[in-house]
């Protein structure tokens, strides 16, 4: 089943299409609201599609509990409890509507990742034109399924899942009526190492589920956005803060102003240079054609002397005849006396 077209305010995303890059702010707006616009601001100035905020309270995603099984391991945020993490990072709920009449004026799209039922009823409220749905909810399908009643499109992060839990949260959103699924690839480390993205797993997951494609991108290396275009990604999300000095829980792996700026030029640069697969030269080529090899008369040849090896040779440019008819030309006698310099063409041979 396709999910072709796939639109987010009016924006066809899909295979063909300029790349939608999306800015994730998650918790780089560090509770200060001027900070979090500011953020918008450059993502705007930087040249995104979208702006991504993440719509949940700490209890809506975990227990304030001291017991060792909510305590971070294996991570940046290692040592913390899950409460005090999602505390530190939630932005609130009243900053999202104001934050959104900033993205649109600057003319981003703004929607957000929901964590629970309340979450969505509060998006639905704002009239968000789409959803993302984070890696760890992947397999959250009653909240997939309340996602896909609004009957908005959802971006689904893969991060994590086996091919098996991504087609089940795909037909679950398919089901309950979502306007179209667009999946990204993400591997779910921060910061991703490059050499663990993995990113022609993006073709599988286009092949499997007929849907646009795209990459949840943790690294800090412009080249991996780079190349995930040229493997088909429609959809680019990356993190962005306005400076990685600021505390923040995700400023470690987030790309500053300036270098988000750099991965959109070259992503966009990227998807131009892809152009299609057709052969024959390019519309650029039209003038260096000229510059190609063709016979000349490089000695004078008086008329009925036979061309040879020393009056006639294949050089630049390329007024002559195309250098393949040399053997033919070679022997025969010109028509007319010949000035050196002249083009050969059929005319002035016997």
């Amino acid at each position: 089943m396709s999910d072709q077209p796939f639109q987010i305010a009016g924006r066809e995303i899909g295979p063909g299409r300029p790349p939608y890059v999306v800015a994730e702010m998650s918790a780089n707006h560090g509770g200060d609201f001027q900070r979090a616009a500011a953020v918008v601001e450059a993502a705007a100035a930087a040249g995104a599609d979208a702006v991504k905020l993440q719509t949940y309270t700490p209890d809506t995603l975990t227990l304030d509990c001291p017991s060792p099984v909510f305590r971070v391991a294996g991570t940046p945020w290692a040592g913390r409890t899950l409460f005090e993490l999602y505390r530190q990072a939630a932005m609130p709920w009243e900053w999202q509507p104001r934050l959104q009449r900033v993205a649109n004026r600057l003319g981003l799209a703004l929607f957000s990742t929901p964590f629970d039922p309340t979450s969505v009823d509060f998006l639905q409220r704002m009239d968000v034109p789409a959803y993302k749905i984070a890696s760890f909810e992947l397999v959250d399908l009653p909240l997939l399924r309340r996602v896909g009643e609004t009957r908005k499109p959802v971006i689904l992060s893969t991060g994590m899942a086996t091919i098996e839990e991504i087609a089940e949260a795909v037909a679950t959103l398919r089901r309950s009526g979502a306007a179209g699924v667009a999946l990204l690839h993400c591997t779910s480390a921060y910061p991703a190492p490059a050499d663990q993205m993995n990113l022609r797993r993006m073709e599988r997951l286009a092949a499997e589920f007929g849907c646009p494609v795209g990459l949840s991108d943790h690294t800090l290396e412009l080249a991996v956005p780079v190349a995930a275009v040229a493997l088909g990604a429609s959809i680019l999300e990356k993190h962005l803060t306005v400076s990685r000095d600021e505390a923040g829980c995700d400023a470690a792996f987030s790309l500053e102003p300036n270098e988000f700026k750099e991965m959109v030029r070259s992503v966009r640069a990227a998807h131009a240079a892809l152009g299609d697969a057709c052969c024959g030269p390019s519309e650029s080529e039209t003038d260096a054609r000229r510059l190609r090899r063709s016979l000349f008369v490089v000695e004078e040849i008086e008329a009925g002397e036979p061309f040879t090896v020393k009056n006639v040779r294949s050089i630049r440019p390329a007024d002559g005849l195309p250098p393949k008819h040399l053997d033919e030309i070679l022997g025969r006698r010109a028509a007319r006396h010949l000035p050196r310099g002249t083009p050969l063409s059929w005319e002035h041979v016997e």
